[in-house]
């Protein structure tokens, strides 16, 4: 049961850091004008990425000072979330294997 529930927090996981991907891609994109937000598709999946990811970015924002234009808020989610996964998840799924 806990290694099925692990498996689902892992995939859950990747899935918000494809996410946060295609986010950050998209802002790239509408920085340099390639898209922009007055085509109706855009803007509804920009409004839905800003959606998912404004609830991890908030806090995170307050904490990190200004860089001006520069961003690191993805960057910075994207390391805990693999920290997360690499050096969290692992030990505690081990230490709960023996309970079973």
């Amino acid at each position: 049961m806990f290694f099925a529930l692990f498996q689902i927090i892992a995939i859950l996981l990747n899935v918000a850091i494809t996410i946060i991907i295609v986010q950050a891609i998209m802002s790239w994109l509408l920085a340099f004008n390639v898209i922009n937000l007055q085509n109706d598709i855009a803007r509804a999946i920009w409004t839905t990425l800003d959606a998912l990811t404004a609830p991890i970015y908030r806090p995170i924002r307050r904490i990190m000072p200004d860089f001006g234009s520069i961003d690191l808020t993805p960057m910075v989610v994207i390391i805990s979330i693999i920290i997360l996964q690499d050096a969290i998840l692992p030990p505690l799924g081990a230490a709960l294997i023996p309970l079973l």
